[in-house]
């Protein structure tokens, strides 16, 4: 059903076009992925930036992984391809060629990235980017794929197949795995369930920092927004400049994901206590493919990059906070009531004009801040 869709492969060492489902030729010409070069300093085998016409799905892939896949690869990236594309919301009801011509249209690319695999076992990152034409943030998923009888079914964050796998996957080490089902298995408690309210949403944020050490400063250069600048709850700000030597670090401990790859600008870190973090227009960042991190881990540095699409003019760091569900499903939360390094933050009546307050001091965009561990 998916025969009108193409997917160009590019591995470390060689590129070919895939067939299969997938089986419409790319265009001739191809073009780079747009993202800066940088070296990863984290150990890891990250794949080659991968390349694309504009009607194809890229796929991103290491040599040894797509050697060890075979033939049987471009059933996983059909598998990969059409679960993110009913996840999108630009893309939803769509059928996926028809979505993917749509977004290649604005010039827009559906990225799978294939990063492990092990016998019937794959994992990695997909995501769709966002519109160049204004700030903010792509949509993108951690994924998890199971080979049962010859048949790829893969699992995107907050599917049930995903929560089915994150028990059962070889590729999930035992520190991701407890911190994955960290806070599934504290739901059911009556204290965690006063959290999930409205009216807890100052608790429940379960210490987290604003993404720079703590007793440090950077300037709010964006209130509360959405994460991609359009709908949705308002859940990003903009931070830039200080004395943090524009260092960007993990609000809180947890597992962290490098979703565009090695020398992408985007990384996702999924905490214990029922959220996540995404942090976005990064340079100089270290490469983590399901890694654990410490509080306050170095990430990278504030910069401009548009690895997965969105604008930046200045540099900075574009931070967004996620739920991380019972499901394993993050969702872009509100932050309007939340206290986040020890300011609590509250929607403006636009977005960006939002402005946080602590201890009687109101701060708006312009305004330097400290980084405050209570």
């Amino acid at each position: 059903m998916f025969s009108r869709l193409s997917a160009r492969l590019t591995v470390t060492v060689t590129s070919l076009a895939l067939t299969g489902l997938f089986a419409a030729a790319a265009p001739a010409s191809a073009t780079a992925l747009r993202t800066p070069a940088a070296a990863p300093t984290a150990a890891a085998e990250p794949a080659a930036p991968a390349t694309a016409g504009p009607a194809a799905v890229t796929v991103k892939m290491p040599a040894k992984v797509a050697d060890s896949l075979g033939a049987d690869r471009q059933a996983l990236i059909d598998a990969v391809s059409a679960d993110a594309l009913s996840r999108s919301r630009d893309a939803k009801g769509l059928a996926p060629a028809t979505a993917v011509g749509r977004l290649a249209a604005e010039g827009r690319e559906v990225v799978v990235d294939v990063r492990t695999v092990s016998r019937d076992w794959a994992r990695g990152v997909a995501y769709v980017e966002a519109p160049r034409t204004r700030h903010g943030e792509p949509e993108g998923w951690l994924y998890l794929a199971h080979r049962d009888k010859g048949r790829w079914t893969a699992g995107l964050e907050g599917d049930d197949e995903f929560a089915a796998y994150v028990a059962d996957s070889p590729l999930i080490g035992e520190a991701e795995r407890r911190t994955m089902t960290a806070y599934a298995e504290r739901k059911a408690t009556p204290q965690a369930q006063a959290r999930l309210s409205p009216a807890g949403a100052q608790a429940n944020t379960g210490g987290l920092l604003l993404p720079w050490m703590p007793d440090y400063y950077m300037t709010l250069t964006g209130g509360p927004h959405a994460h991609d600048s359009g709908s949705g709850y308002w859940s990003a700000l903009d931070f830039a400049g200080g004395n943090a030597s524009g260092r960007v670090r993990s609000s809180r401990e947890g597992t962290a994901t490098s979703m565009c790859g090695a020398g992408g600008g985007w990384t996702r870190v999924i905490h214990p206590g029922g959220f996540s973090t995404d942090y976005y227009h990064m340079w100089n960042t270290t490469y983590y493919n399901g890694t654990s991190v410490p509080r306050s881990a170095l990430l990278g540095n504030i910069g401009t990059d548009t690895c997965a699409g969105g604008s930046a003019t200045g540099a900075h760091v574009h931070w967004s906070l996620r739920t991380y569900d019972a499901n394993y499903n993050g969702q872009y939360t509100w932050l309007n009531g939340r206290t986040i390094g020890g300011w609590t933050w509250w929607n403006g009546s636009a977005q960006y004009s939002g402005c946080g307050t602590r201890l009687g001091v109101t701060a708006c965009p312009g305004t330097a801040i400290y980084n405050r561990a209570g």
